[in-house]
């Protein structure tokens, strides 16, 4: 229904992000909502995903149109649901995932939040040889460091929002606050604090 939508960032949460457009506010789901945290009032383009099922209407957006192929690919298989998908998009980290899925590797994909062992062969069985058109280009520079002015006073707020984040992909207490000490070390913002969480739960 939409293959995107360009607007002025208004609002960006744990969960989701606003795009403003034409005066019209669209609550839309995506992989790292505070990617667009520096984009506050900032016109983008947002490539959209409509999902709709009998108890539920939603937009999810991406950055690339590589991204959301993917995500579409994934819905196409069976156990995982939007959230399943966000969770493994928003890790950044895809070569290892499409290398797990190509070697068959259910060790590494079961380490998403809500795939279990018969989700990770369902993952292996339905995209394996599918994804080489989507490689190439995506997140080419998703975990790279950027140096941005931080403020000691904001980094309990960023370290919390990345908490929020980080339960919103379906990651449980217990996961989060095993690598919270070694990232509450670090001045970050919060973008970068979801970034490093992930990279720590997917080893």
């Amino acid at each position: 229904m939409f293959d995107f939508i360009k607007g002025t960032v208004d609002f960006v949460g744990p969960e989701y992000i606003v795009i403003e457009n034409n005066g019209i506010g669209f609550q839309i789901s995506t992989p790292n909502p505070f990617i667009y945290s520096s984009k506050l009032e900032k016109t983008v383009t947002v490539y959209t995903y409509h999902y709709v099922r009998e108890d539920l209407m939603a937009l999810y957006g991406f950055e690339t149109r590589e991204e959301k192929k993917l995500f579409t690919k994934l819905l196409n298989v069976s156990g995982i649901g939007p959230k399943g998908a966000l969770a493994i998009l928003a890790s950044g980290d895809v070569g290892p995932v499409v290398n797990a899925i190509e070697n068959e590797d259910e060790k590494f994909l079961v380490k998403f939040p809500g795939v279990g062992k018969k989700t990770a062969r369902q993952m292996i069985l339905d995209l394996k040889g599918k994804l080489h058109d989507i490689v190439p280009s995506f997140f080419p520079n998703l975990f790279n460091e950027e140096e941005l002015p931080l403020h000691t006073e904001a980094n309990n707020t960023a370290f919390e929002e990345a908490v929020l984040a980080l339960k919103a992909l379906g990651y449980s207490e217990t996961e989060i606050k095993r690598i919270s000490p070694e990232l509450q070390k670090e001045q970050l913002s919060t973008d970068q604090y979801i970034k490093k969480a992930l990279q720590k739960l997917l080893k």
